[in-house]
């Protein structure tokens, strides 16, 4: 008796499963989620501690956007000068922490209630002190950050 082999199938014939667009983001996209709760959450802790005044400068959201932009200007260096990280630390604290710290939205915010409540020259203010504020401080960290780097490694 002989045994029927079984037929080879070509597997070009098999239809090949759909790949989800998350394939491989899922862990990346977790780290997000999880860093922007906590750095969320720390921008709210600050906001507690420090309430604005009503009708004043937002001196809490002026000062965390600068800190934030200052620690992400010193993490870039680091994680792309010094230290080779973990691929899900960069998601982690740069895009989730310091981007759930930081706070593009209640900047906006901010200014539009500055202006609804008739001080657009303080609007005005806020807008500009903020963008050359947060500038600096990334510039100022990262040249700060490659001087330490420089004088330890001599």
């Amino acid at each position: 008796m002989t045994v029927p082999r079984p037929e080879r199938v070509d597997r070009a014939e098999i239809p090949a499963r759909p790949v989800s667009p998350w394939h491989g983001q899922g862990p990346a996209v977790a780290m997000v989620a999880l860093g922007g709760a906590i750095g969320a959450t720390a921008r709210y802790g600050a906001s507690l501690l420090w309430p604005a005044q009503t009708g004043g400068f937002p001196w809490t959201t002026f000062w965390v956007n600068v800190v934030g932009c200052a620690v992400i200007g010193v993490f870039m260096v680091v994680v792309t000068e010094v230290w080779a990280a973990h691929r899900l630390v960069r998601p982690f604290f740069g895009t989730g922490v310091l981007g759930g710290f930081t706070t593009f939205s209640t900047y906006a915010v901010d200014i539009q209630k500055l202006v609804d409540q008739g001080r657009p020259g303080t609007g005005l203010a806020y807008l500009a002190a903020t963008l050359f504020a947060a500038l600096a401080a990334v510039g100022l960290a990262v040249g700060a950050a490659r001087r330490v780097l420089r004088r330890r490694r001599r």
